[in-house]
Protein backbone atom coordinates (compact mmCIF):
# COMPACT_ATOMS: atom_id res chain seq x y z
CA UNK A 1 0.00 0.00 0.00
CA UNK A 2 2.57 2.60 1.25
CA UNK A 3 4.99 1.74 -1.97
CA UNK A 4 1.67 1.63 -4.05
CA UNK A 5 1.18 5.30 -3.01
CA UNK A 6 5.07 5.93 -3.28
CA UNK A 7 4.90 5.18 -6.92
CA UNK A 8 1.88 7.48 -7.70
CA UNK A 9 3.80 10.35 -6.50
CA UNK A 10 4.91 12.86 -9.36
CA UNK A 11 8.83 13.05 -8.28
CA UNK A 12 9.19 15.90 -10.36
CA UNK A 13 6.48 17.81 -8.25
CA UNK A 14 7.60 16.90 -4.43
CA UNK A 15 7.36 19.80 -1.96
CA UNK A 16 11.11 20.21 -1.67
CA UNK A 17 10.51 21.36 2.23
CA UNK A 18 8.03 19.53 4.29
CA UNK A 19 7.23 20.63 8.00
CA UNK A 20 4.92 18.37 10.52
CA UNK A 21 3.60 19.32 14.19
CA UNK A 22 3.74 16.48 15.48
CA UNK A 23 0.39 16.90 17.65
CA UNK A 24 -1.68 13.60 19.40
CA UNK A 25 0.96 12.02 21.45
CA UNK A 26 -0.51 12.33 24.84
CA UNK A 27 -4.40 12.13 23.62
CA UNK A 28 -2.67 8.45 21.72
CA UNK A 29 -1.69 7.53 25.26
CA UNK A 30 -4.50 8.52 26.84
CA UNK A 31 -6.34 6.19 24.99
CA UNK A 32 -4.54 3.25 25.90
CA UNK A 33 -4.73 4.02 29.77
CA UNK A 34 -1.09 5.05 30.06
CA UNK A 35 0.61 8.37 30.98
CA UNK A 36 1.77 10.76 28.58
CA UNK A 37 5.34 9.74 28.12
CA UNK A 38 3.95 6.86 26.65
CA UNK A 39 2.93 8.31 24.15
CA UNK A 40 6.09 10.46 23.19
CA UNK A 41 8.14 7.02 23.63
CA UNK A 42 5.77 5.32 20.97
CA UNK A 43 5.98 8.80 18.39
CA UNK A 44 9.83 7.91 17.91
CA UNK A 45 8.86 5.34 15.81
CA UNK A 46 6.33 7.63 13.61
CA UNK A 47 9.65 10.21 13.38
CA UNK A 48 12.05 7.34 12.41
CA UNK A 49 9.06 6.08 9.66
CA UNK A 50 8.37 9.66 8.33
CA UNK A 51 11.94 10.24 8.24
CA UNK A 52 12.56 7.38 5.99
CA UNK A 53 9.47 8.29 4.10
CA UNK A 54 10.33 11.46 3.34
CA UNK A 55 13.85 10.58 2.02
CA UNK A 56 12.23 7.92 0.16
CA UNK A 57 10.14 10.20 -1.62
CA UNK A 58 12.62 12.65 -2.40
CA UNK A 59 11.72 15.31 0.07
CA UNK A 60 15.24 17.64 0.62
CA UNK A 61 14.15 19.24 3.85
CA UNK A 62 12.24 17.58 6.96
CA UNK A 63 11.16 19.59 9.77
CA UNK A 64 9.63 18.06 13.02
CA UNK A 65 7.92 20.69 15.62
CA UNK A 66 9.54 18.99 18.68
CA UNK A 67 9.31 21.18 21.81
CA UNK A 68 8.22 24.42 21.56
CA UNK A 69 8.96 27.45 24.50
CA UNK A 70 5.12 26.79 25.52
CA UNK A 71 6.01 23.08 26.59
CA UNK A 72 8.40 23.55 29.08
CA UNK A 73 4.98 24.85 30.87
CA UNK A 74 3.96 21.29 31.00
CA UNK A 75 4.08 19.05 34.21
CA UNK A 76 7.88 18.70 35.29
CA UNK A 77 7.51 15.24 35.04
CA UNK A 78 6.77 15.18 31.45
CA UNK A 79 9.31 17.94 30.90
CA UNK A 80 11.90 16.01 32.06
CA UNK A 81 11.26 12.84 30.71
CA UNK A 82 11.10 14.37 27.10
CA UNK A 83 14.40 15.81 27.45
CA UNK A 84 15.69 12.50 28.43
CA UNK A 85 13.77 10.65 25.60
CA UNK A 86 15.60 12.91 23.27
CA UNK A 87 19.09 12.79 24.20
CA UNK A 88 18.64 8.96 24.02
CA UNK A 89 16.59 9.10 20.91
CA UNK A 90 19.44 10.82 19.27
CA UNK A 91 22.56 8.93 20.34
CA UNK A 92 20.40 5.67 19.18
CA UNK A 93 19.46 6.93 15.93
CA UNK A 94 22.74 8.75 14.50
CA UNK A 95 24.30 5.89 13.07
CA UNK A 96 21.01 5.05 11.04
CA UNK A 97 20.72 8.26 10.16
CA UNK A 98 24.73 8.45 8.97
CA UNK A 99 24.15 4.93 7.05
CA UNK A 100 21.35 7.05 4.83
CA UNK A 101 23.25 10.06 4.37
CA UNK A 102 20.85 12.09 6.56
CA UNK A 103 22.38 15.78 7.73
CA UNK A 104 20.87 17.08 10.74
CA UNK A 105 20.07 19.73 12.17
CA UNK A 106 18.39 22.55 15.23
CA UNK A 107 16.37 25.30 14.73
CA UNK A 108 15.42 27.00 18.27
CA UNK A 109 17.04 28.09 21.58
CA UNK A 110 19.79 26.08 22.17
CA UNK A 111 21.10 27.83 24.63
CA UNK A 112 18.67 27.29 27.40
CA UNK A 113 18.39 23.22 26.76
CA UNK A 114 20.16 21.33 29.43
CA UNK A 115 23.93 20.60 28.98
CA UNK A 116 23.44 16.63 28.02
CA UNK A 117 20.76 17.50 25.31
CA UNK A 118 22.65 20.27 24.07
CA UNK A 119 25.49 18.54 24.00
CA UNK A 120 24.58 15.67 21.98
CA UNK A 121 22.85 17.44 19.54
CA UNK A 122 26.39 19.16 18.79
CA UNK A 123 27.74 15.89 18.45
CA UNK A 124 25.26 14.60 16.08
CA UNK A 125 25.12 18.00 13.81
CA UNK A 126 28.86 18.14 13.66
CA UNK A 127 28.82 13.87 12.61
CA UNK A 128 26.06 14.04 9.95
CA UNK A 129 27.27 17.32 8.47
CA UNK A 130 29.21 16.22 5.53
CA UNK A 131 26.51 14.13 4.59
CA UNK A 132 24.17 15.23 1.27
CA UNK A 133 20.85 13.94 1.36
CA UNK A 134 17.87 15.30 3.01
CA UNK A 135 18.25 17.70 5.75
CA UNK A 136 16.34 16.33 8.64
CA UNK A 137 15.57 19.78 11.34
CA UNK A 138 14.29 19.66 15.03
CA UNK A 139 12.51 22.66 15.55
CA UNK A 140 13.20 22.65 18.89
CA UNK A 141 13.04 25.25 22.48
CA UNK A 142 11.86 27.14 19.73
CA UNK A 143 8.86 29.74 18.75
CA UNK A 144 7.89 31.81 16.12
CA UNK A 145 7.34 35.10 18.24
CA UNK A 146 10.69 34.13 19.61
CA UNK A 147 12.69 33.76 16.46
CA UNK A 148 10.50 36.89 15.29
CA UNK A 149 11.72 39.49 17.94
CA UNK A 150 15.51 38.16 18.27
CA UNK A 151 15.63 38.84 14.20
CA UNK A 152 14.27 42.64 14.83
CA UNK A 153 16.83 42.95 17.71
CA UNK A 154 19.89 41.94 15.71
CA UNK A 155 18.31 44.25 13.10
CA UNK A 156 18.18 46.72 15.61
CA UNK A 157 21.66 46.31 17.12
CA UNK A 158 22.93 47.08 13.17
CA UNK A 159 20.66 49.89 12.92
CA UNK A 160 22.41 51.01 15.76
CA UNK A 161 25.86 50.44 14.78
CA UNK A 162 25.74 52.37 11.37
CA UNK A 163 25.99 48.82 10.03
CA UNK A 164 22.60 49.04 8.52
CA UNK A 165 20.02 52.23 7.16
CA UNK A 166 16.72 51.78 7.82
CA UNK A 167 15.63 52.19 4.04
CA UNK A 168 17.47 49.22 3.26
CA UNK A 169 16.02 46.74 5.54
CA UNK A 170 14.17 44.16 3.13
CA UNK A 171 12.49 40.83 3.46
CA UNK A 172 15.46 39.45 2.76
CA UNK A 173 17.23 41.30 5.31
CA UNK A 174 14.65 39.89 7.87
CA UNK A 175 15.45 36.04 6.53
CA UNK A 176 19.12 36.65 7.41
CA UNK A 177 18.66 36.95 10.87
CA UNK A 178 15.80 34.01 11.03
CA UNK A 179 17.27 30.43 12.12
CA UNK A 180 16.02 28.98 9.04
CA UNK A 181 18.46 31.73 6.91
CA UNK A 182 20.27 28.63 5.20
CA UNK A 183 16.34 26.79 4.80
CA UNK A 184 14.23 27.37 1.92
CA UNK A 185 10.72 27.92 3.22
CA UNK A 186 7.88 25.41 3.67
CA UNK A 187 6.15 24.04 0.61
CA UNK A 188 3.43 22.10 2.94
CA UNK A 189 3.27 21.53 6.62
CA UNK A 190 1.25 18.99 7.92
CA UNK A 191 -0.13 18.71 11.56
CA UNK A 192 -1.27 15.51 12.74
CA UNK A 193 -3.63 15.25 15.47
CA UNK A 194 -6.73 16.95 14.03
CA UNK A 195 -5.78 20.47 15.50
CA UNK A 196 -6.32 23.06 13.17
CA UNK A 197 -3.35 26.09 14.06
CA UNK A 198 -0.23 26.63 13.39
CA UNK A 199 0.47 26.89 17.01
CA UNK A 200 3.74 29.42 17.01
CA UNK A 201 5.49 27.02 14.30
CA UNK A 202 7.48 29.20 11.37
CA UNK A 203 4.62 31.66 11.15
CA UNK A 204 6.99 33.68 8.61
CA UNK A 205 7.83 30.80 6.52
CA UNK A 206 4.99 29.41 6.18
CA UNK A 207 3.29 32.22 4.20
CA UNK A 208 2.74 30.74 1.35
CA UNK A 209 2.82 26.96 2.18
CA UNK A 210 0.27 24.32 1.78
CA UNK A 211 -1.65 23.36 4.63
CA UNK A 212 -2.42 19.94 5.41
CA UNK A 213 -4.56 18.50 8.93
CA UNK A 214 -5.18 15.32 9.43
CA UNK A 215 -7.12 13.40 12.15
CA UNK A 216 -4.53 10.26 12.44
CA UNK A 217 -2.41 10.85 15.96
CA UNK A 218 1.23 11.28 15.57
CA UNK A 219 2.41 7.74 16.72
CA UNK A 220 -0.31 6.23 14.33
CA UNK A 221 1.13 8.88 11.44
CA UNK A 222 2.71 6.21 8.87
CA UNK A 223 4.40 6.38 5.59
CA UNK A 224 0.87 6.37 3.66
CA UNK A 225 -0.24 8.97 5.36
CA UNK A 226 2.88 11.09 4.50
CA UNK A 227 2.20 9.63 0.44
CA UNK A 228 -1.26 10.90 0.84
CA UNK A 229 -0.32 14.26 2.07
CA UNK A 230 2.08 14.76 -0.75
CA UNK A 231 -0.40 13.16 -3.36
CA UNK A 232 -2.91 16.26 -1.52
CA UNK A 233 -0.26 18.79 -2.56
CA UNK A 234 0.13 17.53 -6.08
CA UNK A 235 -3.57 18.56 -6.73
CA UNK A 236 -3.47 22.05 -5.33
CA UNK A 237 -3.15 24.73 -7.47
CA UNK A 238 -0.19 26.93 -5.99
CA UNK A 239 -1.42 30.66 -7.34
CA UNK A 240 0.80 33.11 -4.76
CA UNK A 241 -1.22 36.23 -5.46
CA UNK A 242 -1.91 35.09 -9.58
CA UNK A 243 -4.95 34.15 -11.00
CA UNK A 244 -5.45 30.40 -12.04
CA UNK A 245 -4.97 31.58 -15.55
CA UNK A 246 -1.97 33.39 -14.84
CA UNK A 247 -0.39 30.38 -13.80
CA UNK A 248 -1.85 27.86 -16.34
CA UNK A 249 -0.28 30.17 -18.58
CA UNK A 250 3.56 30.09 -16.98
Amino acid sequence: MPEELLNNIDRNRVPSHIAIIMDGNGRWAKEKGEDRLFGHFNGVEAVRLITEAAAEAGVKYLTLYTFSKENWNRPQEEVAGLMGLLVDTIKRQVEDLNKNNIRFSVIGDMDTLPDNARTELIEAIESLSSNTGMNLILALNYSSRWEIQAAIQAIARQVKNNALEVEDISEDTLGKYLTTKDIPDPELMIRTGGERRISNFLLYQLAYAELYFTETLWPDFQKKHLYEAIADFQNRERRFGKTSEQVKNN
